[in-house]
């Protein structure tokens, strides 16, 4: 005899979805061009929506890939979506693609990081930012984020504290709200509790804003930029983001290239 267990229900996740983005039923409709009587009926169960209807809708939602396949198990459906240790065969071209991407970008610092700011991979200029970090903020998985602004980490050596806190603060929260992951939220409080209080984003910095890093022989001013995988049909993939630092100064590119 098999017993049925109650579980979450798809249509009641799709409208907590859809009002995580603030979205109305009719302003969703629009988007997804789905009548709101439609939408409503899925919401409240009345309607069992299709796969298809499913995947449409998170996709208009912006639903990661690992919540779209909760999605379909709700609704009685296989995952659509794999999630692939990153050491997995599957993924070796992808993988050895981005950590190419990471040495090409010697002499200047690159990181290969995952959705939760946990270093996958780094190229060898990385090890000039580690420098005088504590062992155990080292030890496998490093979080950049706990290393930036813990005081046996980063912390004592970035000249411009807080305006970097207020930057990874606003970065690490607005990932918790696109994402509603609890691991995001629990970094976003990490945050508050490393830095001491609720670091503010500065509206007034220039054009960019540069970590102002201290070490033996100069302070290095680099500014950093993202790039993510945009057609990731895998889970893992998907929260891949790599992250390359570049000189902000003449006197940190000659640094580097020295």
């Amino acid at each position: 005899m098999t017993t049925l267990v109650d579980g979450p229900q798809v249509g009641p996740m799709l409208r907590s979805w859809r009002e995580r983005r603030r979205f109305s039923q009719q302003e969703l409709s629009n988007l997804s061009t789905v009548s709101t009587r439609h939408l409503s009926r899925v919401e409240t169960g009345r309607a069992h929506p299709t796969p298809e209807m499913i995947l449409h809708l998170a996709d208009n939602l912006e639903v990661p890939l690992r919540e779209r396949n909760q999605l379909l198990l709700a609704a009685g459906y296989a995952p659509r979506y794999s999630e692939q240790s990153l050491d997995d065969g599957s993924l070796a071209v992808v993988m050895e693609g981005l950590r190419g991407l990471l040495d090409a970008h010697l002499p200047y610092p690159a990181v290969l990081l995952d959705d939760h700011w946990d270093v996958v991979d780094a190229n060898t200029a990385i090890g000039v930012l580690l420098a005088g970090c504590g062992a155990a903020l080292l030890e496998p998985p490093v979080n950049v984020v706990r290393l930036c602004l813990h005081p046996d980490g980063l912390a004592s050596r970035i000249e411009n504290l807080d305006q970097w806190a207020g930057h990874l603060h606003h970065q690490a929260l607005s990932r918790a709200e696109h994402t509603h992951d609890p691991r995001h939220h629990a970094l976003v409080a990490e945050i508050v509790r490393l830095y001491g209080g609720t670091p503010r984003l500065d509206a007034s910095l220039g054009p960019v804003l540069s970590l102002q890093l201290r070490t033996d022989d100069a302070v290095l001013r680099m500014f950093s930029t993202s790039a993510q995988l945009t057609t990731a049909t895998d889970a893992a993939l998907e929260g891949l983001r790599l992250e390359t630092f570049l000189p902000a100064d003449r006197a940190t590119r000659e640094f580097f290239a020295g």
